[in-house]
């Protein structure tokens, strides 16, 4: 029975989502702590909304704890573990160099043909994200998509949203992949093989029709050349920080997955597998990075001048990955420079014998002038415009733009350098002033010691940072509303009208409705884990047959993965992250720039994604 009890929970829900898709930033002012910043974003709108509910009684401690805990075999809890020990895995592998040195020979298999090159880190980033899972994927494929795209000049547009596609897309394939697939396993009962099973084949007509769409869209030579202006050699090994690690996190990570589908045929939780796998590697992380350090493969930590201790990250700030694509690419443009340069000094050599022997007479002083100009051509050239501009004889060739580039930078550097007569002060606005400090000694004593720590054992610290932190508090968040809404009776009355539409739940139908909610509702309900979230608990109370069950189960796989490849940012955490890295980048994609280019691919894998899953459902449930 809906009350106001009820419309207040949807409507709160809603809000949030709101919150979640477009954040806001506020600033207050708190005693002792100045102005501060509040955004309400996924980390802090569905907390509120959950604290405005709980106080006006909408939702109690049983919601909290179910949202937590778990209902109906969806464990969040256990998800939670099961992600972020598949995700320290991949993130310290990562860290080694291994997606970046298969990034560097995928460019050298590809070299300058451009779309060759295309469709090799296409498929590169496609065999990556179904092993790794998209995070890690577009946390490193962005930012060397970014460095290669700068240095060879070509537009970043396709290669980006042809990375977001790939990553996103192949992640449907194992259940480890997303945190979705997880979600769907354990609400569905579906077995982890049985998973990959049934969405192999989505999987291939969804990736082999992406790849078509943006060939189509990105057809032109002002999108991707068909030759490279710029390449070069990018040798893999000089961004392979650590080869040791890179093998024996390859072998952890590869053997959890092995053992996963060898358990997933009996009746054990896999979080159980994953972590201590996780703990093995994070063991071997410390012990190796400690090995390092006292043996001096890793750089001593030391403290600064005045006693202030020195970023461990500052110190290492230069990206491997960053300078061996610009010696690669320098390299490249100075062997082109140099073979201009001379090809250009044949050229003037020909023409100053060709006027010199065409000349009736040449005094002793004209043969003593065209003898300085054969030694340096470009110097005397200069100095004869300059002495005698409306001189007859053929000038030397002017000095070339890269010279007068650097002069005029010379002079502009000379000009800054200059001392003002008078000091220019900029106004300090009131919210610009620094904030009082709170205990400087211990912060000073804590960031030394994060400071030794950090260069002891680097990587762990610099893993930390990249783990999904801001998950833990959106998932579970996204349980406890979803769990309110049940509560308040609105999961029934979704499953009603889910039955009555699907015509007393016959199974194409509930795979398309199932499966186009899904996409749409990745995009406006809050990340792709919400709209996971709330249909996997809507399509269970509906008690529709096991057949249809089932069949609404995969069409959600689907349609969570392809509804990453979205209309908004917000669709899942790998497009925030992902918005982030190019932000960081100095490249700004919009709102209305992204939708433009992913809305055919979208359209495109979702009729053709389900319509596989609708075959599939038939040859298996043939009637």
């Amino acid at each position: 029975m809906i009350t106001r009890f009820s419309i207040v929970t949807l409507v709160f829900f809603i809000i949030s989502i709101v919150f979640v898709i477009q954040a806001f930033t506020f600033h207050i002012r708190l005693p002792y702590l100045g102005r501060r910043k509040l955004s309400l974003n996924l980390t802090t709108a569905p907390i509120l909304a959950i604290a405005i509910l709980w106080a006006s009684q909408c939702l109690g401690p049983q919601q909290i704890r179910d949202g937590i805990a778990g209902t109906d075999g969806v464990k969040p809890f256990n998800i939670l573990i099961l992600f972020f020990s598949l995700a320290y895995m991949a993130i310290t592998l990562d860290i080694t160099g291994v997606l970046q040195s298969a990034a560097f020979w995928v460019s050298n298999k590809g070299g300058s043909h451009g779309w060759r090159l295309y469709f090799y880190f296409y498929v590169m980033l496609t065999i990556l994200s179904v092993v790794l899972g998209n995070d890690p994927v577009i946390l490193s494929g962005t930012v060397f998509l970014v460095y290669y795209t700068n240095a060879t000049g070509l537009e970043p547009i396709p290669w980006l949203m042809a990375e977001f596609a790939a990553a996103n897309t192949a992640s449907m394939v194992l259940f480890l992949g997303n945190p979705t697939n997880v979600v769907i396993c354990e609400g569905f009962l579906i077995n982890n093989v049985a998973f990959t099973a049934y969405t192999i084949l989505p999987f291939l007509a969804c990736i082999v029709t992406a790849f078509v769409l943006l060939v189509i869209q990105f057809r032109g030579e002002k999108h991707i050349q068909k030759k490279l202006k710029h390449t070069g050699y990018l040798d893999p090994r000089s961004v392979l920080r650590d080869p040791v690690s890179a093998w024996v996190g390859s072998l952890l990570l590869g053997g959890c997955l092995v053992v996963i589908i060898v358990v997933s045929f009996f009746d054990v939780d896999v979080w159980m597998i994953t972590l201590p796998f996780a703990f093995a590697k994070f063991i071997w992380d410390l012990a190796w990075d400690n090995y390092g350090y006292m043996s001096g493969r890793i750089p001593r930590y030391h403290e600064g001048k005045g006693g202030e201790e020195e970023d461990p990250v500052a110190q290492t700030s230069d990206d491997p990955m960053l300078s061996a694509i610009k010696r690669a690419m320098t390299l490249e443009q100075q062997k082109e420079k140099e073979e201009k340069e001379r090809r250009e000094k044949e050229e003037m050599e020909k023409e100053k014998r060709k006027d010199t022997f065409s000349s009736a007479s040449p005094t002793l002083k004209e043969k003593r002038h065209d003898t300085f100009d054969s030694g340096s051509p470009t110097l005397n050239g200069t100095a004869r415009h300059a002495a005698a501009p409306g001189s007859d004889s053929p000038p030397s060739a002017s000095p070339p733009p890269a010279s007068a580039a650097v002069q005029e930078g010379e002079k502009q550097s000379s000009e800054r350098s200059r001392p003002s007569s008078e000091p220019v002060q900029k106004p300090t606005p009131e919210h610009d002033h620094p904030n009082p400090v709170l205990f400087p000694s211990l912060q000073k004593r804590l960031r030394r010691i994060h400071a030794r720590l950090s260069a002891r054992f680097p990587t762990f610290f610099i893993a930390l940072p990249r783990l999904p932190f801001a998950l833990v508090p959106f998932a579970f968040s996204q349980f406890i509303l979803i769990e309110a809404l049940a509560h308040q009776g609105w999961i029934d009355v979704f499953a009603r009208w889910l039955v009555i539409a699907s015509r007393n739940g016959e199974i194409h139908p509930c795979i398309w409705l199932i499966g186009t909610l899904g996409v749409v509702l990745c995009n406006i309900a809050g990340t792709n884990i919400g709209a996971t979230i709330l249909l996997t608990k809507v399509v269970r109370a509906a008690q529709l047959s096991p057949e249809a069950t089932r069949a609404s189960g995969i069409a959600l796989a689907v349609a969570s993965n392809v509804g990453a490849v979205s209309f908004t940012f917000s669709a899942s955490l790998a497009g925030l992250l992902w918005k982030t890295i190019l932000e960081q980048k100095g490249i700004k994609i919009s709102q209305g720039t992204f939708a433009k280019w992913n809305v055919l691919v979208i359209v495109g894998m979702t009729g053709v994604g389900l319509g596989v899953v609708s075959a599939e459902m038939a040859v298996l449930y043939r009637r």
